[in-house]
């Protein structure tokens, strides 16, 4: 065996998300195949580089060492590639490259990008983690990230990075059963759903981090279940669980999408994009801002609470577009 790239990336991803099975989402692979790739480069080094524990994975004395080595050669090769399809991308026409977290408010964005820049190719990068997109944009991987940060729960901003604010705080609904007993009511209270099971993602940043710290400050402790969003969906509607959702959701026939009282989870909706084509950049957050505002005005729960709240959306009105330096 000899050690490649990819090894060093795996290595890389392990330390910086603390975790196997969220390094193994972030690196496209399954959590068996990552850990057995980890046993042999732990096997070829000679010694282990982390150390498994219940909070996660922490790199040992060895694991330090190699990772502070295997740092740079990881960021070399990131930008060598970067640089590369940058050249590429100028010899063969006009590309703009995109990362989102999920939103509904994608499919309007792309639409209004694509009759706004005709001839340009649009590349779209998904990732459930708003952190490795921003480093993406930094090392050149992408020009543009829409991503959302949790409340108490602040993103990992590269330095040199520019942030307009979408929506400075997003509230998150609650989806549940259609026939569960607090559907009954427009707004739900938190403590409705004391009994139910939670289900979150814990590869999203700051998602667990967050419902926890917003179920502690209620005096609430129910079970809460690890899993992605789509297995979440099914288990919703059969009444298993309960999860947060995006106040722009879709409505479903099995599904009930609820506010909750006074709003205690809530996200911030951000564009992040490295210095300079400012005019390029202030289309791109223009079309984002208008197809945000159609995809909330179309979910009727949260086009409800837009109203209760006077929200600006309504008029079309959009935030401060001034690009101020990411914190």
């Amino acid at each position: 065996m000899e050690l490649e790239v990819r090894h060093l990336r795996a290595l890389c991803a392990i330390a910086d998300t603390g975790s196997l099975h969220k390094a193994a989402r972030r690196l496209g692979v399954s959590q068996p195949s990552l850990t057995t790739q980890l046993r042999r480069i732990e096997s070829f080094l000679g010694g282990p580089l982390f150390s498994r524990e219940r909070t996660g994975c922490r790199p040992t004395p060895l694991g330090r060492s190699v990772l502070s080595r295997a740092r740079p050669l990881v960021s070399e090769m990131t930008a060598l590639v970067a640089e590369a399809k940058a050249a590429a991308a100028r010899e063969g026409g006009p590309l703009l490259r995109i990362g989102s977290t999920a939103s509904r408010a994608l499919a309007g964005w792309l639409r209004r990008l694509r009759g706004r820049l005709p001839g340009t190719d649009l590349s779209l990068h998904m990732d459930v983690s708003a952190n490795a997109l921003l480093r993406m944009v930094a090392s050149g991987l992408l020009d543009v990230a829409f991503v959302h940060e949790v409340e108490g729960c602040p993103l990992q901003v590269p330095d040199g990075l520019v942030a307009r604010v979408l929506v400075d705080r997003e509230p998150q609904f609650v989806s549940m059963a259609r026939d569960h007993p607090a559907a009954a009511a427009s707004v739900v209270e938190l403590a409705d759903l004391a009994q139910d099971n939670w289900m979150v993602d814990p590869t999203v940043d700051g998602e667990w981090d967050g419902l926890r710290r917003v179920l502690g400050a209620a005096g609430l402790n129910p079970r809460v279940l690890h899993g992605d969003y789509h297995t979440a969906a099914s288990l919703i509607a059969v009444g298993e669980v309960v999860a947060p959702c995006q106040p722009t959701s879709g409505p479903r026939e099995d599904m009930a999408i609820r506010p909750l009282r006074g709003d205690p989870l809530a996200v911030r909706l951000l564009l992040f994009s490295r210095p300079g084509a400012h005019e390029l950049h202030e289309a791109v957050y223009a079309d984002l801002a208008a197809s945000y505002r159609e995809a909330a005005l179309r979910a009727a729960a949260y086009r409800q609470w837009l109203l209760h709240h006077r929200s600006p959306l309504l008029h079309g009105t959009a935030p401060d577009r001034t690009p101020v330096p990411a914190a």
